[in-house]
C-alpha cells in the first residue's frame, strides 16, 4: 500500500493554514485523469437530476414502480460513475503490475482483493457507492415486487440507495481534491461539492420516526450545508472560493427547479396518467430545499478566511467561528426561505428559533468536520511518483 503524502506545507493563498495549499507533487494532468474525474461527478450530477425529477413524480403524480424513466436517470448515473471508477482502477493496476509508476491520479493507491488491484482512493470510494446501489437496487426491486406501489421515500431500500450515493458523491470530491494543483480540479471541486451539499441531507429521512426537536432534513441541511462549504473553501484556498461553490448550488437550484416540474408533467403526459389535484403553490421539492441564502454564509466564511490569513488568526479556531457563523445564518434563513417558496408554509416564530439555536452546535460540528476533513484529504494524496 502506498504512503500518504505529508500534509505539513500551509495554505498561503486565502484558506487558513488548516489545510495544504496543493498537492506535495504534481498530479497526472493527463487525458485519462481529466475523463475520470469528470465521469465520476457526470455520473453525480445524473443521478442527482434523477432524484429531483423521482421526487417530483411522487409529489405530482403518486406512486411509483421500480421502472420508470426517473429510476433509470438514477441507476444510469451510479452506471456512469461506477464504470469510470472502475477505468482508473483498472489503469491504475495495469501500471502497478507493468512496474510502472502508479498515475497521481484521485488519491492514494490502495491495494484491495488480496494485492489483485491497485485502486486510487477516491475512484474506490467513488465506485464502492456505485456498486452498492446497484446491489441495493436489487434490494429495491425485490420492495417493490412485495410491497408494490412506494408512497415514501424513506423505505429501506430507499435509505440504503441514498447512503449509496452519499459515498460515491464523497468519492468524487476525494477525486478532484487529489488534483487541486490543476484548474481542472478546483473547477471540479466548485461542482462536486455543491452536488454533495443538495444531496447529503436526503439520506436523513431515515430519522423521520424519531421524535426531533425539528424535521431531520433540516437539521441536516444546517449541518452538512456549512460543513461542506468550509471544506470546500479551505481546500481551494482561493480568495472567492466560497462565493463561486455558493454560486454554483445556486446555479444547479435554479436549473432543477425548471427541469423537475416540466420533465414530471412531461413524462406524465407522455403515458397518459394525470396529475394529482390541488398542485397550486407547491415549490419543486428538492431545489427547493437547497439552501438559497448559502452566498450570505459563503460571504462570511470569505471574511474569516481573509482575516485568518491576514491577522495571522488560529487556523482552527476560524473554522470553528466559520462553523458557527454559517450554522446560525443557514438555521435563520432556511425557515425563511419555507415561507417564501411554499405558499402553504407558515413557520411559527418558536420553530425559527428552534432551528437557529440548533444551528449554534451543528454549525459547531459542521466547523470543526470541515477542519478535519480538510487537514485528512492532502494526507490522503500521495507524496511521490512512484507507488510499485
Amino acid at each position: 500500500m502506498s504512503t500518504p503524502a505529508s500534509s505539513d506545507t500551509s495554505a498561503d493563498r486565502a484558506g487558513p493554514s488548516v489545510t495544504t495549499a496543493e498537492p506535495a507533487a504534481a498530479s497526472d494532468n493527463g487525458t485519462a485523469a481529466r475523463i475520470g474525474a469528470w465521469g465520476v461527478v457526470l455520473g453525480t450530477a445524473v443521478t442527482l437530476v434523477g432524484l429531483s425529477w423521482d421526487i417530483q413524480w411522487h409529489n405530482e403524480v403518486g406512486p411509483d414502480t421500480f421502472f420508470t424513466l426517473p429510476h433509470l436517470f438514477l441507476y444510469s448515473g451510479s452506471a456512469i460513475s461506477g464504470f469510470a471508477s472502475l477505468a482508473m482502477v483498472l489503469i491504475a493496476t495495469s501500471a502497478q503490475r507493468a512496474g510502472r509508476p502508479v498515475p497521481r491520479m484521485g488519491g492514494t493507491p490502495i491495494r484491495v482483493f488480496g494485492s489483485n488491484l491497485t485502486a486510487p482512493l477516491g475512484y474506490m470510494i467513488a465506485g464502492a457507492g456505485a456498486a452498492l446501489f446497484l446491489l441495493y437496487g436489487l434490494l429495491d426491486l425485490e420492495w417493490h415486487s412485495i410491497y408494490g406501489f412506494d408512497a415514501v421515500l424513506n423505505t429501506p431500500s430507499h435509505v440504503a440507495l441514498f447512503l449509496s450515493i452519499t459515498l460515491t458523491m464523497i468519492g468524487s470530491v476525494i477525486v478532484f481534491a487529489a488534483h487541486r494543483d490543476h484548474r481542472w480540479g478546483r473547477v471540479g471541486i466548485v461542482v462536486a461539492i455543491p452536488i454533495l451539499i443538495t444531496f447529503a441531507p436526503i439520506p436523513t429521512n431515515a430519522l423521520n420516526n424519531l421524535q426531533l426537536p425539528a424535521d431531520p432534513t433540516i437539521l441536516g441541511i444546517v449541518l452538512f450545508g456549512p460543513m461542506l462549504l468550509i471544506l470546500g473553501a479551505a481546500l481551494l484556498a482561493r480568495a472567492g472560493a466560497a462565493v463561486a461553490i455558493a454560486g454554483s448550488l445556486g446555479a444547479m437550484q435554479a436549473i432543477l427547479w425548471w427541469f423537475s416540474p416540466w420533465a414530471a408533467e412531461t413524462y406524465a403526459s407522455a403515458i397518459g396518467l394525470p396529475l394529482r389535484d390541488g398542485l397550486t403553490g407547491r415549490p419543486p421539492e428538492l431545489p427547493a430545499i437547497m439552501p438559497m441564502f448559502l452566498i450570505v454564509a459563503a460571504l462570511v466564511v470569505e471574511g474569516l478566511f481573509w482575516s485568518a490569513r491576514t491577522r495571522g488568526y488560529d487556523a482552527k479556531k476560524i473554522v470553528l467561528v466559520a462553523g458557527v457563523a454559517t450554522g446560525v445564518i443557514v438555521g435563520v434563513s432556511f425557515p425563511l426561505q419555507m415561507n417564501l417558496t411554499h405558499a402553504t408554509s407558515h413557520l411559527a416564530f418558536a420553530d425559527v428559533l428552534t432551528v437557529t439555536l440548533l444551528g449554534i452546535p451543528l454549525g459547531l460540528l459542521a466547523g470543526f468536520l470541515g477542519g478535519r476533513f480538510t487537514t485528512m484529504l492532502p494526507a490522503l494524496i500521495p507524496a511521490t511518483e512512484d507507488h510499485r
